[in-house]
């Protein structure tokens, strides 16, 4: 999709969005267009209420005008993501329309800075009009194809060529991260997604290593093999290195996604409905390489390694079972519970890789973890478990800028008795209660002193149905929020 940004007004482009605040008047719209907004406001056909739409033609010269009113409320209560929303919601409007272009009518409001409002405008048209249909074989190309933003003042362009840019970058993270978890694991596999990886370093400019088996065992990732051993494809460590602050090589972010590309849940086999989507337990992986593909891009002035324990947990003779007791590279020992609780088994291995080999100074881990944070949060945001609340106020800015909503769960003393063994080291289950907080608190136990936060996306990374610009399917969650907590320059309105 081709997007410019323009300062005169829409132009000779037929089909045009107007924003309409509920308490603001129409001065920035035409003087023949407000007058028909108003008229529809007092008959009560549109109020401009957030989210609404309303549809009319319009005779302008020799064209036949498409007019799209989108309502955003009340200004004082309208942030970036409500833009994020507000213009999916028009996206989905022009596509009913099948316009092959439309002019989007910018607006200013105190409450959003120039920066955010225009990323938000283009974020919520483009995450929005994403589909993944490339086994459909009558598919159909989108009929919009160019975006034209007008109407920005002059004195504002440099600024929103600036947010154009970063919001582009952000956008094809979010989609190579949708594109990953959507892809069959019949396609998508250890070997695959290591391929894919290699080609998005080459094209986005971070450094990408990859471990064979033979490699994997001799640094001694023993819980990361266990899980790995039972399919009949071999597992990969990806690692991604990006240092854009090569004068402060002591300060490196280790980011560490789950990479499971199919679960059957082992021997603790899943039932039918619950493996269907397991080609999406690989979100967290998705998450930190599509985060790694902005952050390059962009150039940010930061070090980061991030790493990937890719493999699949399947059943065969040689798959680890419930019961066993098995070792970890950090040299603990592991009493397996459950099969199904793999996800924890690969990160401590990856966690402990990205500390000793990598030197990481702080960690993040993000993974589809639990069914649990499902239970407790729903799939509006992110469970976060943390030994920092400095580093997690970090994230909760970055999470403020990206829309990505996070909740930091609690992580007393109480909650790690549960997860220790009679038997071993550890057990890699906690019960049947506090289940996200157990399993946090799990990969916890190899984290060393490091800040560190743990975000379980088993609730955020998924969407059964089309959801405003979360579209059905991966939803790409963490990308954005990652690439801000790596930016840091969380301080001010417009995130400079």
């Amino acid at each position: 999709m081709n997007i410019k940004l323009q300062s005169t007004a829409c132009g000779d482009v037929e089909t045009v969005v107007i924003p309409v605040f509920e308490d603001r008047d129409l001065s920035y719209v035409c003087e023949d267009i407000s007058s028909i907004i108003e008229n529809f406001k007092n008959k009560g056909q549109f109020k401009g209420g957030f989210g609404e739409t309303f549809f009319f033609t319009k005779e302008r010269g020799d064209i036949l005008k498409q007019i799209v009113l989108l309502g955003l409320g009340k200004q004082g209560e309208l942030t970036s993501d409500k833009i994020r929303i507000a213009y999916s919601k028009a996206l989905k409007k022009v596509n009913e329309l099948k316009a092959s272009a439309v002019a989007v009518k910018f607006f200013k409001v105190d409450s959003v800075c120039t920066k955010r409002t225009l990323k938000g405008i283009v974020e919520g048209l483009t995450l929005a009009n994403y589909k993944f249909d490339k086994f459909k074989s009558d598919r159909k190309e989108a009929t919009l194809k160019d975006i034209v933003i007008a109407g920005i003042a002059e004195e504002d362009m440099k600024k929103a060529e600036m947010a154009l840019e970063e919001a582009n970058v952000l956008v094809d993270g979010t989609l190579i991260a949708r594109d990953l978890v959507n892809e069959p694991a019949n396609f998508m596999y250890p070997e695959t997604l290591a391929k894919e990886v290699e080609k998005l370093g080459k094209d986005s400019g971070f450094q990408v290593e990859v471990f064979d088996e033979n490699k994997i065992n001799e640094l001694g990732m023993k819980a990361f093999m266990e899980v790995a051993k039972g399919s009949e494809n071999p597992p990969r460590f990806i690692v991604m290195r990006y240092f854009g602050d090569e004068d402060n090589k002591n300060n490196i972010l280790g980011l560490v996604g789950k990479g499971l590309t199919y679960d059957s849940g082992g021997y603790s086999i899943k039932p039918t409905d619950g493996m269907v989507t397991m080609k999406s337990d690989m979100g967290g992986a998705a998450a930190v390489i599509g985060a790694m593909s902005a952050i390059a891009k962009m150039k940010i002035k930061a070090n980061v390694v991030a790493v990937v324990a890719a493999c699949e947990n399947l059943i065969s003779g040689n798959a680890y079972k419930p019961g066993d007791i098995i070792s970890s590279m950090g040299g603990k020992t592991i009493e397996v519970l459950n099969t199904d609780a793999e996800g924890r088994l690969t990160l401590v291995d990856a966690v402990h890789y990205v500390i000793e080999k990598e030197k990481a100074s702080k960690v993040i881990d993000v993974a589809t973890l639990t069914g649990a944070v499902v239970m407790a949060l729903g799939r509006t945001a992110t469970g976060v478990v943390t030994n920092n609340h400095e580093f997690y106020g970090e994230l909760q800015k970055a999470s403020d800028i990206s829309g990505e909503k996070v909740w930091e769960l609690p992580a007393f003393d109480e909650y790690k008795e549960l997860i220790k063994s009679d038997i071993a080291d550890l057990k890699n289950i906690g019960g049947r209660f506090g289940g996200t907080i157990t399993a946090g608190l799990f990969i916890g136990e190899f984290v060393q002193d490091k800040p560190w936060l743990h975000l379980d996306i088993a609730g955020t990374a998924w969407e059964d149905k089309d959801n405003n610009y979360l579209t059905k399917g991966g939803t790409g969650v963490g990308v954005r929020t990652l690439y801000y907590l790596v930016k840091k320059s969380v301080k001010g309105c417009c995130n400079k």
